[in-house]
């Protein structure tokens, strides 16, 4: 049985009948939440609450708490810091402070009501307020999705010194502009759209036990099988949390894409690392040519076969190519990477 998306998908004959569904589903989910946060804690994962700014940030920690190497890890839409539970024991390994937040609105960090609380400023203001709480001297950011959007934007104001930069499935800001006034791109863009759209969107996501949230991962999976049941528990628990799915489409209500992404930028002097799953349905690979135009020192690695969840469905490959680009070794490239090859030996 498919967990959230069991007896309760079709209609109801009596209230009574509701009452014991959202039961069911409730006790399921929990189970499967609580399945898949003991094996973090099994691999070093641990989680914290801290205090930031005038934000209360839900943290997944692993590594030395003394180091003053800090890998700070911004997940996206609609994920949870448990997103990057592949990368954290690696970078933990490496020297690293390793600090996944659930961000603003997600998890159990502060929900603030309002969509202007979600606007770009607020959200680079969390991210500079972690990174003042840390006390680190070094900080790697480490990104995906709507994370690289705040990473890129980030590094390029310059609001906190960075060591190095790494995004995943994100183009540069003014790549992504320039592909916005491609008919091709607009079109992959347009849930943006739907988005804006006051609670349909809320509604659609809350249904079966946040059942789409979860598809949201599969559907869009080429290896369907790095996102079993458990995992994707994860993602639903938290958006159906009261407030939660507001919250997280509020980063889009407030930020239209148009606007986002045309302020100008310099050139970026930050070492930089982009890593790019090929079959993102979401986001066309073709944004991330020339970006060396536009970044001084930029290393890309594209991955074949793997979706817009590349560090989620491509964890070796992903874990291969960052360790090595840390180190200054050579960097792998996986241009036959077959999905679950690396995984089989």
């Amino acid at each position: 049985m498919q967990a959230g998306f069991s007896f309760c998908d079709g209609g109801y004959a009596h209230e009574s009948d509701r009452t014991v569904c959202e039961r069911a589903l409730s006790i399921e989910t929990t189970a499967l939440y609580s399945m898949a946060m003991t094996d973090l804690s099994d691999q070093g994962i641990t989680t914290e609450y801290i205090e930031a700014g005038e934000m209360r940030f839900e943290v997944l920690c692993a590594g030395n708490p003394e180091s003053e190497s800090l890998a700070l890890l911004l997940h996206g839409f609609p994920e949870h810091a448990f997103s990057w539970r592949f990368q954290m024991p690696l970078l933990a390994s490496l020297g690293y402070r390793v600090w996944a937040p659930n961000q603003r609105g997600y998890g159990h960090t502060t929900r603030p009501k309002g969509k202007a609380a979600y606007r770009v400023d607020a959200l680079l203001d969390d991210v500079a307020s972690l990174v003042d709480a840390s006390g680190a001297k070094r900080v790697t950011l480490v990104a995906h999705d709507w994370g690289g959007i705040l990473a890129w934007r980030f590094a390029l104001r310059a609001i906190r010194p960075l060591e190095r930069l790494v995004v995943m499935n994100l183009p540069h800001p003014t790549r992504f502009h320039q592909a916005l006034q491609q008919k091709a791109q607009r079109k992959r863009s347009r849930y943006a759209v739907f988005f804006q759209l006051p609670w349909i969107p809320e509604w659609l996501f809350r249904r079966k036990g946040a059942h789409m949230i979860g598809e949201a991962f599969r559907g869009m999976a080429v290896d369907e099988s790095r996102f079993p049941d458990e995992v994707l528990e994860v993602y639903r628990e938290q958006a159906l949390e009261p407030g939660a799915l507001t919250a997280m489409l509020n980063w889009y209500r407030a930020n239209w894409f148009g606007t986002t992404f045309s302020e100008p930028a310099p050139v970026l002097e930050t070492p930089t690392l982009m890593i790019w799953g090929e079959e993102d349905t979401a986001l066309g690979k073709e944004m991330t040519e020339g970006t060396d135009e536009f970044v001084h020192d930029v290393t890309l690695r594209l991955l074949p076969n793997v979706s817009h969840w590349v560090q989620q469905e491509a964890p070796e490959a992903v874990n291969a190519i960052l360790e090595a680009w840390l180190l200054g070794k050579d960097v792998p490239r996986y241009d036959d990477y077959v999905p679950g090859a690396l995984s089989r030996g």
